[in-house]
């Protein structure tokens, strides 16, 4: 008998679906008595527990477990007998009316939509391209120096000074009243490092141990302490320790430290670099990608399946509340996110479904999945930034889900070649520090 579809709105649809009553209560008996055969009850020994018993028990459940799998079972048959590829969980609904001995069932579903891409000639992409200077090689290896400095303590007669790390105590007041955060004893912190506000810093250089001070701060707008942002607050500072760094000198010991077998400065400098350039790959990469990306979605036309976004919105839901309870807030896990916070990831959301279903048409019309050596390349060049490459390459090859996530990636690159291949590209060099900052 041919499926008919009702078209509600764009991608909407509905579908009537009619089970024979006797099928469902036929397959209700049958679970009982399977059910009959482990139940355990007071007085009875196992497998001589009464039907009636049984059905009295969970025959409600039993039932409503039945009545889930054949109506999707026969929602599963329509959907594929008419080609339907749905998106997202149909909404089931029993109907008040049924022809005799059958029970009538609305399922009302969305489908996938059908993707226009337009023509990406017109589209208008900012390529970014990058170098690594001998400035940024410098400043890595000022980085790699300050990883294993060392800290002596400063005479006593010599004030604090940028980069060093100083023990103080201190207390702060807004309009007199102290505040929460607002005092600690024994903090330390370094100087110049960005640790502290820039008024902070700035009045702490100079100080003596034994020395107090007081001063006034204004805290930003933006403070991430909403109790005192935009508050001026009065600090009371002691200082108790000043220890000077030492930077280790670039030398053979250095440069063995780092792992480079031969020790020189030339060898380091072309390892950092390697490094670097490795980053810059994938910064680039990132950008480009990103930018393809955004042009492909401009030209393309589709509607979005709603239910699609309503599950992203959740997904994302269970990211931000995985992410706190990573962070140590009590009960993350557990505590409900609020609908009008969801909301707030929906545009994301959308603009997430409305790219995986374009990238998808892309590449399913031009053939653009991920090859087995291209896979393999994308691994071999992941594994090299570590110590033990081969041991990294069976990692991932072991792993069905970890080669999913690769495989992900390169799709995405060839989509992206793709797009910059065919789009009106405009190349753009970015400093190093500009794209490493991004």
């Amino acid at each position: 008998m041919a499926v008919t579809v009702e078209t509600l709105e764009k991608l909407e649809r509905r579908i009537t679906l009619t089970i024979p009553a006797t099928d469902i209560s036929a397959e209700v008996e049958n679970r009982l008595k399977k059910l009959s055969r482990t139940v355990k009850a007071d007085g009875f020994r196992p497998g001589k527990v009464p039907m009636s018993f049984v059905a009295q028990r969970y025959g409600y459940s039993v039932q409503y477990e039945v009545m889930n799998d054949k109506v999707g079972q026969a929602f599963a048959s329509a959907a594929n007998e008419a080609q339907l590829r749905v998106a997202g969980t149909p909404k089931i609904t029993q109907k008040d009316e049924a022809p005799e001995g059958q029970l009538a069932f609305d399922a009302t579903f969305e489908v996938y939509p059908e993707v226009k891409l337009g023509d990406l000639a017109g589209a208008e992409v900012e390529r970014v391209t990058s170098d690594v200077s001998d400035a940024a090689i410098d400043r890595t290896v000022d980085i790699l120096r300050k990883q294993r400095r060392t800290f002596a303590q400063r005479p006593a007669a010599e004030g604090a000074a940028e980069s060093d790390r100083v023990t103080i105590d201190f207390e702060g007041k807004i309009d007199g009243e102290p505040f929460s955060g607002g005092k600690a004893d024994g903090f330390q912190f370094l100087i110049g490092e960005g640790q502290m506000l820039e008024q902070f810093d700035k009045a702490v250089r100079g100080m003596k141990v034994g020395e107090s001070k007081t001063f006034p701060l204004q805290f930003p707008e933006d403070y991430h302490g909403k109790d005192v942002a935009g508050k001026e607050a009065d600090f009371l500072v002691t200082m108790k320790k000043i220890e000077a760094q030492h930077l280790p000198d670039i030398d053979e010991a250095f440069v063995k430290s780092l792992g480079i077998a031969d020790g020189t400065i030339d060898a380091m400098r072309a390892d950092v670099k390697k490094n670097l350039e490795r980053e810059i790959k994938f910064r680039v990469l990132a950008r480009n990608k990103a930018a393809a990306m955004e042009a492909l979605v401009k030209v393309a036309e589709l509607d979005v399946p709603k239910a699609l976004v309503d599950a992203e919105v959740e997904r994302m839901g269970e990211a931000a509340r995985e992410d706190l309870k990573q962070r140590g807030v009590k009960d993350a896990d557990k505590t409900p996110i609020p609908n009008d916070m969801l909301q707030l990831f929906r545009p994301q959301a959308e603009r997430r479904v409305r790219l995986g279903l374009v990238v998808a048409e892309l590449v399913r019309a031009n053939n653009l999945q991920a090859k087995p050596e291209q896979l393999q390349a994308h691994i071999e060049e992941l594994s090299q930034s570590y110590e033990k490459p081969a041991e990294v390459m069976r990692w991932y090859l072991s792993d069905r889900q970890r080669m999913a996530e690769v495989e992900a990636v390169v799709i995405e690159n060839n989509v992206t070649q793709y797009v910059l291949e065919r789009a009106k590209v405009s190349d753009k060099a970015l400093p190093f520090d500009e794209l490493m900052a991004a």
